[in-house]
């Protein structure tokens, strides 16, 4: 028995001795790892710079099936934030600083220890060559757990080489499996929304179709308004020529409602129109292609647009739904006429001939 409390004795002042030597270390840190992304910069800046897409990349997401995820009504650019937690841990991140397709920082903390994160894009050959670097200072618990792991630097770079890995993946997958189909006239039923109009560059439309769905949805969550149907972009304004368009951000509601004076957000009423119906199955960045294809059936078909219409994307399944952007789907509708149905001559009987009887002319006409 004394040659085990022996044993026990040495082994504590053991794990005392190294807790202590633990404790007294540096607590800084620094991680740098780089891959190669086989997808266009702007496309994976893109992607990296909304924290909603991190789920279907980060390795640490994916393994712990229990971490919960609290975003805020900004989750792309300069000022965008994410919170998360599982059991007793917790931490969030904030993008502070972002030069569009070409670099990211953010600062982040976990359980306490703190860090600075730095995203970097570049061409290259194949794709795009993405470096993250992270800076930071752990906390007392955190330099005792990680030293029995093999070191914060060890632990955090084999998160980052396997998250690359993964967005490599990811992209290269969820952005080319896509389907388009045009599913004909349909009829665009009216009612009310509520909308958020802006005016920009053509360019900005997608990225500033990201911010402000995500602003409108959490105006509704704030409120407790109840939505009506899936959020839509009326496309106000399309000038390609000036490089200018002005576009709403709606979600339907069951009745008009009204919006106090100040407010970014407005009441407005949804008309209803005779339109082409199109699907697009996939990600966004395939919508030019689908928009082509539905104006292209116009054309075939002796279609005629309705300029004084509504023209509308539709978002049936986003990233709030589904984080797969294979699986999102978007309802493209084109305003178009009702093609003119002629009706067939009438059926004249047969005149005797012992009978004079005036002769008539009908003329087939047009139902609007």
């Amino acid at each position: 028995m004394r040659i085990l409390k022996y044993i026990f004795l040495l082994i504590l002042l053991a794990l005392v001795g190294i807790t202590v030597y633990v404790a007294t270390q540096k607590g800084d840190f620094e991680v740098t790892k780089s891959s190669v992304i086989k997808t266009p910069r702007s496309t994976v800046f893109d992607y990296v710079n909304d924290y909603k897409n991190w789920e279907t990349f980060g390795s640490w997401m994916q393994k712990d099936t229990d971490i919960k995820f609290n975003y805020d009504a900004k989750t792309i650019g300069a000022g965008a934030k994410c919170a998360f937690e599982s059991g007793s841990d917790s931490g969030d991140i904030k993008t502070y600083f972002v030069k569009e397709n070409d670099s990211l920082a953010q600062k982040a903390n976990f359980n306490g220890t703190t860090a600075t994160i730095s995203w970097k894009f570049k061409d290259t050959v194949g794709g795009t060559k993405i470096t993250v670097y992270s800076k930071g200072k752990m906390d007392i618990m955190t330099k005792i757990t990680t030293f029995f792991k093999g070191g914060i630097s060890s632990i955090l770079g084999d998160v980052y080489e396997k998250s690359l890995r993964n967005l490599d993946k990811t992209l290269h997958y969820e952005m080319k499996t896509y389907s388009i189909k045009v599913n004909g006239i349909v009829q665009r039923p009216s009612g009310f929304c509520l909308k958020q109009t802006v005016s920009c560059r053509i360019k900005s439309v997608g990225k500033n179709t990201k911010i402000l769905m995500a602003r409108m949805v959490h105006f509704f969550k704030k409120n407790k308004i109840p939505m009506a149907g899936k959020p839509f972009v009326n496309y106000d304004r399309y000038d390609v020529a000036n490089d200018f368009a002005t576009i709403s951000i709606c979600i339907p509601v069951r009745q008009q409602i009204s919006i106090t004076d100040g407010s970014d957000v407005a009441s407005g009423e949804i008309i209803a129109f005779t339109c082409l119906k199109t699907t697009l199955t996939g990600d966004y960045s395939h919508t030019k292609e689908a928009w082509a294809k539905a104006k292209k059936y116009i054309a075939d078909n002796g279609l005629k647009e309705n300029f004084a219409g509504s023209y509308t994307e539709v978002y049936v399944k986003t990233i709030d739904d589904i984080k797969q952007p294979s699986k999102w789907i978007t309802e493209i509708y084109i305003p178009v006429f009702p093609k003119a149905i002629e009706l067939p001559n009438p059926i004249v009987a047969p005149v005797n001939p012992a009978v004079e009887t005036p002769q008539t002319t009908t003329t087939p006409t047009e139902n609007p």
